[in-house]
């Protein structure tokens, strides 16, 4: 039992931000498991959970540096393979992609986190991503667009 609700903490801190052991105890009891304080705070010992600074939410120690990695990455490819064409009006941008492709586009910026970002609705072939101010959505329209043309100004392909 404590290998499954150690892993059921490890996925509820991955998925969402729990910055307390009360908050953690509730979530673990929506999964079905039932846990005093003190349990739940030798598990967050034995896992070696750390708060992260930013806002106080448990994580895995390297977490946050590796999979922004990641995510930044994945982000950088699928914008690669995926934009066809940006459009930008204040702190909206229009994203165009081939039909069906913006679903993975739209999930691989929200995973990256851009802190420019406030969030993306994603249809077929077209998504809407809102940025915190113009400034901001200038800055990502150069970023998309540096990512998405080679040095000639022509689409990159992977």
């Amino acid at each position: 039992m404590k290998r499954y609700r150690q892993s059921a903490i490890l996925d509820l801190v991955s998925r969402e931000a729990i910055s307390s052991q009360d908050a953690l105890g509730r979530q673990l009891r929506k999964r079905g498991f039932h846990a005093t304080q003190a349990t739940i705070s030798r598990d967050i010992k034995e896992l070696q959970l750390v708060k992260r600074a930013s806002d106080g939410a448990y994580e895995r120690p390297g977490a946050t540096e590796g999979a922004r990695g990641l995510a930044d990455a994945a982000l950088r490819r699928a914008i690669v393979e995926y934009l066809r064409r940006v459009d930008l009006v204040q702190q909206l941008l229009v994203l165009r992609t081939d039909p069906g492709l913006a679903q993975p586009l739209a999930l691989a910026i929200d995973r990256a986190e851009l802190s420019e970002v406030v969030g993306t609705v994603a249809g077929d072939d077209t998504i809407l991503v809102i940025t915190r101010h113009a400034r901001a959505g200038r800055e990502v329209t150069r970023l998309f667009e540096g990512w998405a043309m080679d040095d000639r100004g022509y689409p990159r392909r992977a």
